[in-house]
């Protein structure tokens, strides 16, 4: 202590201290304000980022669920459509592969009763030939036990002479050949394509089909054949058939892929005209 402290007047007068109930109060209402705030604000940026990226949903609204039923409507056509016309397209497929078939069964039970129809007549010209033979035969033995002559024989058919008798002796040694569409020989012909190559061992040139060689003579009745002249079955110019007549009504042909090369009587099938190219 100094030396003069002890002297009243030389000590400072003490200040009157504040409340401190007030001093409290103050302190504690800055310390509650900071602690409010402190809780009100968002503990970490975090928090402050999630604060801030609230989304606000949509609201339902009258016309938004019409236009979602719309919507949905577009779509249930739209679906209905594609099904409807797949169903169509299926349905037409089916109607093409019905009919598809049933071609291809017509087709083939043509061509059996065409191939059915051959081999009756193949059938029946045996049998008649057959028939023939066995009358001769008989006829034979009775004339050679009567000493009677025999005139039921079948006369060879006439083949004349020079080109003709080539022309028919040509022809026969084709006898039993294949059938082939387009073919001329040697070993296979179609019907013009036997004609052809017949007339050209005795260097007549005849065309190559049917139709032209049905018009390339002189016109002849079926009444007035000889042995070479070309018969042909459909109309002069459109004839979708010929052979050559070798005399005693008969005739030597390529017929179709089941018979192939055949000599018949006319009588087996009897053809529509002939033309005289010898």
């Amino acid at each position: 202590m100094s030396q003069t402290a002890h002297i009243p007047s030389h000590r400072k007068p003490r200040r009157a201290g504040r409340n401190p109930l007030l001093r409290t109060g103050v302190a504690g209402g800055v310390l509650s304000t900071l602690a409010v705030t402190a809780s009100a604000a968002p503990s970490s940026a975090e928090e402050r980022r999630t604060a801030g990226d609230t989304i606000e949903m949509p609201v339902i609204t009258p016309d938004l669920a019409a236009g979602a039923q719309q919507a949905a409507d577009a779509s249930r056509t739209i679906a209905t459509r594609y099904e409807t016309e797949a169903a169509r397209a299926r349905a037409a497929q089916k109607a093409v592969s019905e009919a598809r078939e049933r071609a291809e069964a017509e087709a083939e039970a043509e061509r059996r009763a065409a191939a059915a129809e051959a081999e009756r007549k193949e059938r029946a010209e045996r049998e008649a030939r057959e028939r023939a033979s066995r009358a001769a035969q008989r006829t034979t033995l009775t004339a050679r036990t009567t000493g009677t002559p025999d005139t039921t024989a079948p006369a060879a058919a006439p083949v004349g002479s020079g080109n003709t008798a080539a022309l028919v002796s040509f022809l026969r040694a084709q006898v039993g050949k294949s059938y082939v569409m387009g073919a001329t020989g040697p070993s296979a012909y179609d019907c013009s394509g036997l004609t052809q190559a017949a007339f050209r061992q005795i260097g007549i040139s005849l065309p190559r089909t049917s139709q032209s060689q049905s018009t390339a003579g002189v016109q002849v009745s079926l009444g007035n054949l000889q042995p070479g002249d070309i018969l042909y079955w459909g109309g002069a110019g459109s004839a979708y058939h010929v052979a050559v007549y070798i005399g005693g009504g008969r005739f030597v042909g390529a017929q179709n892929p089941s018979t192939g090369v055949v000599e018949r009587d006319m009588s087996y099938d009897m053809p529509t005209g002939a033309v005289r190219v010898l």
